[in-house]
């Protein structure tokens, strides 16, 4: 998949020879070459494709998303079952689940909680997306804790994540317009760009200077400017 979700990186790479694998069939088809995993990372059975066909690897995982990768492995030895907060299609989400078992489950939100197919005797591990909203993980988890599991929380969301978060909510309340710049498929840039929405209206999401109309910031005296990882 991309390296980053970033769409002008993406382009620039391939400009420069960097082919996108789509899938595990268009990695089965390599026969030689150099594989670089995502900052997302990818599931164990990646890497031992990657191994089996003998061919050259360069890890680019994130480091906060590799340790969460180790966390399921330790978490399933020990015999609890993982609970991923996050969205279940994001590439990250995948990867994570791919070091899991076939227990592992993942909540999206709170509503989710009263049709999930754990037992009260259940020993459980609550890890998050990394670029999840921290407001949301704390209700997630808080909605559990009510439930009564006996439950271990790893807040597993990247602190430079939490902390722009944090960040573009409070430059966005104190403007009269917002401007949030990333790549449209990403996740931690459109969450940023949900927040600084509820503080103000006049939130634009730009992922390159040709989407931003001048006209649409012209009548305002204040400007907060944000962006994704």
């Amino acid at each position: 998949g991309p390296i980053i979700h970033n769409e002008e990186v993406v382009r620039d790479l391939e400009e420069k020879g960097v082919q996108v694998l789509h899938s595990e069939d268009d990695l089965k088809k390599l026969k030689e070459g150099t594989v670089i995993i995502r900052s997302h990372g990818v599931g164990k059975s990646v890497y031992d494709q990657i191994k089996a066909q003998g061919l050259e690897l360069v890890d680019a995982t994130c480091p906060f998303v590799k340790k969460i990768h180790q966390i399921m492995q330790d978490q399933n030895k020990e015999g609890r079952r993982v609970v991923i907060i996050g969205d279940e299609n994001h590439p990250e989400v995948v990867g994570i689940k791919g070091w899991g078992d076939d227990k592992t489950l993942v909540v999206k939100s709170e509503k989710q909680l009263d049709g999930l197919p754990v037992e009260k005797s259940e020993k459980l591990c609550i890890v998050s997306q990394t670029t999840f909203n921290y407001n949301k993980f704390k209700d997630i988890v808080e909605k559990f804790s009510k439930k009564g599991y006996d439950i271990i929380v790893l807040n597993t969301i990247c602190n430079a994540t939490q902390e722009r978060q944090v960040e573009a909510e409070r430059i966005a309340s104190q403007v009269e317009a917002m401007i949030v710049i990333g790549g449209k498929s990403s996740s931690n840039t459109r969450k940023l760009y949900e927040i600084c929405q509820r503080e103000c209206k006049n939130t634009y999401y730009i992922q390159t200077l040709d989407d931003l109309d001048p006209e649409s910031v012209n009548s305002v005296r204040s400007v907060g400017i944000t962006a994704g990882a």
